[in-house]
């Protein structure tokens, strides 16, 4: 027979009603949230705790609840908020860590600290590398971190301008059919830049740096001809390029310029057999020194819980339906 696991137990001093209740949450849904994904039996009597699983991981929800502990006394914790101290236990606490300093970003509305493993790698490779792809499912921070890196670096000085890219490149909807020119019709497409350059830097002082042309938003197919120096260039939604965008774009890079190419290669919205560019340049840089890779997965995602369980449950079905479409190949060879 398999011996009974042994309790891990810790009390969480000192103890205070309403801090406590802060952590718990209405019904106690913030320790149900770590209990299903840290995959572990949280039972406590008060400020007294017993956690029941695998010992590493009794260990770090231990660290976990004491942190989000301290951050109860000043700070209303949600299960978003939970969610995405989960995703920095899983680096710190479980083994991927390696204990390393943390990297954070300065921005005019305050610091940046990248969540999770892949992350940090992330924004590591950005600092360190003048051309990074980011390369993963929705959710995971790709973009939002690639906007922080470069603000970051305009504040620094570092940079002259940002520039911020994407192919226009429809996703089920006719850009004909929306009013305007094209620098007005492919408004719409950068609005995820637009709000995160709007919470860090604000909408007046983003407005002000658009007019002065610090920051600069454009279409790639108005990249062609152009030498970028001294500018940190994100391409945002670079699975919509292709083979040829994509080399134009890193051609343009100059001297003192930063790149951050980033993309999901499973939502590709060009037309049907033309390869994806970031696909393709995947495999023709990869071992090309001074430029970095940084892959996320499902568990890197960073919005709400759903959203990776919903890119996980997309990967086990494509998945499946592709092992279906192999089969059926080599039957029909016979």
């Amino acid at each position: 027979m398999n011996a009974p696991i042994e309790p891990h137990r810790f009390t969480l001093e000192p103890f205070e009603a309403n801090r406590f209740a802060n952590l718990c949450g209405q019904f106690d849904e913030n320790l149900r949230l770590i209990e299903q994904r840290l995959d572990l039996e949280i039972r406590n009597r008060g400020n007294q705790f017993e956690l029941l699983g695998a010992p590493e991981v009794a260990h770090a929800a231990e660290k976990l609840l004491r942190r989000l502990y301290r951050e109860a006394k000043g700070a209303e914790l949600s299960p978003d908020t939970v969610h995405l101290y989960l995703q920095e236990s899983a680096m710190e606490e479980l083994g991927a860590g390696g204990g390393n300093p943390l990297v954070s970003l300065r921005t005019r509305k305050g610091s940046i600290t990248p969540r999770g493993a892949n992350q940090q790698r992330y924004v590591k490779a950005i600092l360190e590398n003048d051309i990074n792809f980011g390369v993963g499912p929705a959710g995971t921070g790709k973009t939002y971190l690639a906007v922080a890196c470069a603000v970051d670096a305009l504040e620094r000085e570092q940079v002259r301008r940002i520039l911020l890219v994407r192919p226009a490149v429809e996703a089920g909807e006719k850009l004909g059919f929306l009013p305007g020119d094209l620098a007005q019709k492919i408004d719409p497409y950068l609005r995820p830049l637009y709000d995160a350059l709007y919470e860090m830097l604000g909408f007046e002082q983003v407005a002000r740096l658009i007019e002065k042309q610090v920051i600069e938003i454009a279409p790639l197919a108005y990249m062609r001809g152009r030498t970028l120096n001294n500018s940190f260039i994100i391409l945002d939604e670079s699975q919509n390029t292709t083979q040829e965008q994509m080399k134009m774009f890193l051609t343009r890079i100059g001297f003192g310029s930063t790149a951050v190419i980033t993309g999901d290669i499973t939502q590709v919205d060009l037309p049907r057999g033309t390869k994806s560019g970031l696909a393709h340049v995947i495999e023709v840089l990869d071992k090309v020194n001074g430029i970095s890779f940084t892959h996320f997965q499902p568990k890197d995602v960073v919005r709400h819980p759903l959203v990776q369980r919903i890119v996980e449950a997309y990967e086990r079905f494509e998945s499946r339906q592709g092992s279906v479409g192999r089969k059926a190949g080599d039957s029909g060879a016979d």
